[in-house]
């Protein structure tokens, strides 16, 4: 019985761990238009760019002139 319940039991805590640390995001662009992302976007102050992953799995990058807000969700 302990042989199927330990290993039940550590895959589920990992999958929790997993699902804490993403946390998606809405980018809003000065047209309006909503991107939705996967994790936070990161900034790259050289090139003046947001860089992130789309929920369909796309890397994106976004001029910082362009977007109006990002926000957690």
């Amino acid at each position: 019985m302990i042989q199927r319940i330990l290993p039940a039991f550590l895959l589920a805590l990992g999958l929790g761990i997993l699902a804490g640390c993403s946390s998606p995001a809405v980018i809003t662009l000065n047209d309006g238009r909503e991107i939705q992302a996967v994790d936070t976007p990161e900034y790259d102050e050289e090139s003046g760019f947001y860089e992130f992953e789309q929920l369909d799995g796309k890397r994106v990058r976004v001029n910082k002139d362009q977007v109006r807000t990002v926000k957690e969700l």
